[in-house]
């Protein structure tokens, strides 16, 4: 390479004129034009340094890194010494195209220099940290097979306008999202799923859309209230505050603000809701905060209201920006935007796991080539685990940002997570009930999710696969319902519908005790057993009048009399640890049936599992 060919005085005056229109045009945001311009200049001078280095640079805000890395290179090989600082945006380029160990060899020279412009010389330095993240994420993260390829939802869902904020709920045949209309006000379309295809996107029916912005919103798992920001409202809080819309008969209704508990003076967006409803998620610029941004959580109370939110603290929120928290359907992943956090630059997409001590885990980048040198928005991860949609100016865009699914990294998946929906009514009058619906993972007696039904008593919770369930239903005047799913050891891959019919607590109602367990010819109650005798005693303090017993059943397999004898002493078990927790003695009876009250045919192992239970029966109200 040459050291000072270029000499800037003996430049062509036709090739000024057409690089000085070439200018005004990417001034102005005309880009092509600005290309048709400085590829003009360069053709009247072929050395004109300066053409090729706005050219190159105007490639690179079109995100067309290949043609401006190939400029840059040609720009240099007229003179290297001349375009010397121009190895920064060269190297940004070739980091946009994932080529990060080159980059990191040009940041490394232009960094050697001893001349180097102060700001340059920062700028640099943070690209150089950057750049050595990615190649150490690529190093610790093997890609294996994964392919990205995002797909574009097609001409239904994106239009010239631009389409953001895609927000799908768990049956996944709806799919709700903003569009900015008229490069401005913002409004809420929906499309559903036919055949495997989407529809043409519509408004959103009744009164949700206004004249006013309506953005960032999301859906509830069961589809029937929308979360959302609006800014600029009259009664509200702040400038932009978080509001709330259910679905009735005639579409969705006007929206209510959330009020000053969950809102503030300050910015309040972006909000994500729990598939149970009871936890909401959203970023704030509220004085208080560790940044400019945090990720706050506010939690549904007994009483209907929500709590003061919380900040998420410094595990997830940094001194820089965190944006866009996504709770995944599975209640225990959770999906946020970070600036602050070590990435490939601009604001990366990270994802941390709650544990079992219901803590939240260190997040954990989403990687090349999911995260990018630019900026990236939000993700919505659908309750397969492996099916992400989010917003994207890609080539293939439709105009500005489009929507987009693709494949998620196994790695980096949540719980792949099915549903249970039915109704809760009474069994002697068949009338719905409102109830509480409690799932709690057996191994670590979290409650995963306590959803409440809606006043006919419908209800719909998540059923993240790769742990064993205990599923209550609880209503006062009734013997609570209980239910386990094994999903522990095996993929399930269908959904359940599963009406209950909850028992009047009255005598002679019994119910079976599903989640009480014993090792095989044992009567010592397994660890998993407490949650459901928790719940029993749960019903004896709420009806202090109440007296039950203990009903132990065996299927028909072995001695007749060692089985009454296991029957028998498994019933004690219970009732010691019943006792155990404060309830009369007097109000507790047990007894040992064995074999001899079967309720399915112990002539199949089906049969005989359903025989070998543990039963409730009221003998007094």
């Amino acid at each position: 390479m040459s050291v000072a060919q270029y000499d800037a005085s003996k430049v062509n005056k036709k090739a000024i004129e057409a690089y000085t229109r070439g200018l005004e045009n990417a001034q102005e945001d005309r880009y092509n034009e600005a290309i048709q311009d400085l590829q003009e200049a360069i053709q009247r001078d072929p050395k004109y340094v300066e053409a090729y280095l706005s050219l190159a640079g105007v490639y690179g805000q079109m995100k067309n890194r290949e043609q401006s890395v190939a400029t840059y290179e040609k720009a240099f090989t007229i003179d290297s010494n001349y375009t010397s600082d121009f190895r920064l945006p060269y190297s940004i380029n070739l980091a946009g195209m994932g080529q990060f160990d080159k980059a990191l060899q040009t940041i490394d020279a232009l960094l050697a220099k001893s001349n180097l412009n102060p700001n340059t010389r920062k700028a640099a330095e943070y690209r150089r940290k950057t750049y050595q993240f990615a190649l150490d994420y690529a190093k610790q993260h093997p890609a294996g097979n994964y392919v990205f390829a995002p797909q574009n939802l097609g001409d239904e869902i994106n239009t010239k306008e631009s389409e953001y904020f895609p927000s799908i709920p768990i049956e996944s045949d709806k799919l709700v999202f903003t569009r900015r209309l008229r490069g401005m006000n913002e409004d809420f379309f929906g499309s559903m799923r036919q055949n495997g295809k989407w529809i043409t996107a519509q408004p959103l029916p009744g009164n949700i859309n206004t004249p006013m912005n309506e953005g960032a919103q999301n859906i509830s798992q069961d589809g029937t209230m929308l979360i959302f920001t609006g800014c600029n409202r009259e009664g509200g809080v702040g400038g932009c505050d978080i509001y709330i819309s259910y679905l009735t008969r005639n579409g969705w209704s006007e929206a209510i603000n959330l009020g000053n508990k969950v809102n503030s003076e300050g910015w309040d967006s972006q909000p994500s809701l729990s598939p149970d409803k009871r936890d909401l998620y959203f970023a704030s610029k509220r004085p208080g905060g560790l940044g400019g941004s945090d990720i706050y959580v506010t939690h549904l109370q007994s009483n209907g209201r929500w709590s003061e939110p919380e900040n998420m603290g410094p595990g997830i929120n940094t001194s820089g920006d965190e944006f866009s928290p996504f709770i995944h359907a599975d209640n225990q992943t959770l999906y946020f935007t970070s600036n602050g956090l070590p990435g490939y630059g601009d604001e990366d997409l990270f994802v941390t796991r709650r544990g079992a001590d219901g803590k939240w885990g260190t997040p954990q980048n989403l990687g090349y080539p999911i995260n990018t040198i630019n900026e990236e928005g939000t993700i919505f991860v659908a309750a397969d685990s492996k099916t992400a949609y989010y917003s994207s100016d890609r080539s293939d865009s439709r105009g500005g940002l489009d929507i987009y699914s693709f494949e998620l990294r196994d790695d980096i998946r949540p719980f792949k997570t099915l549903w249970i929906k039915g109704k809760v009514f009474d069994k002697n009058t068949n009338a719905g009930l409102p109830s509480a619906v409690e799932l709690i993972d057996l191994e670590t007696k979290q409650t995963l999710s306590k959803v409440q039904t809606d006043e006919t008593g419908n209800y719909l919770i998540t059923l993240p696969t790769g742990k064993d369930y205990a599923f209550n239903v609880n209503r006062r005047g009734y013997l609570f319902y209980s239910d386990n799913y094994s999903l522990k050891n095996k993929t399930a891959d269908s959904t359940y519908e599963k009406n209950i019919p909850l028992q009047p607590i009255e005598a002679n109602a019994s119910v079976v005790l599903r989640n009480i367990f014993f090792d095989f010819n044992k009567y010592e109650l397994k660890p998993e057993s407490q949650i459901e005798l928790d719940k029993v005693v749960q019903l004896l303090q709420d009806n202090p009048t109440v007296k039950i017993q203990i009903e132990g059943h065996t299927d028909n397999i072995g001695n007749a009399a060692d089985n009454l004898k296991l029957s028998e002493n498994r019933a004690k078990a219970a009732i010691a640890y019943i006792s155990s927790k404060g309830i009369d003695p007097k109000r507790l009876a047990s007894k040992g049936f064995g074999a001899t009250k079967p309720i399915a045919d112990n002539k199949i192992e089906e049969g005989r599992a359903q025989n070998r239970r543990t039963e409730l029966k009221v003998v007094s109200r």
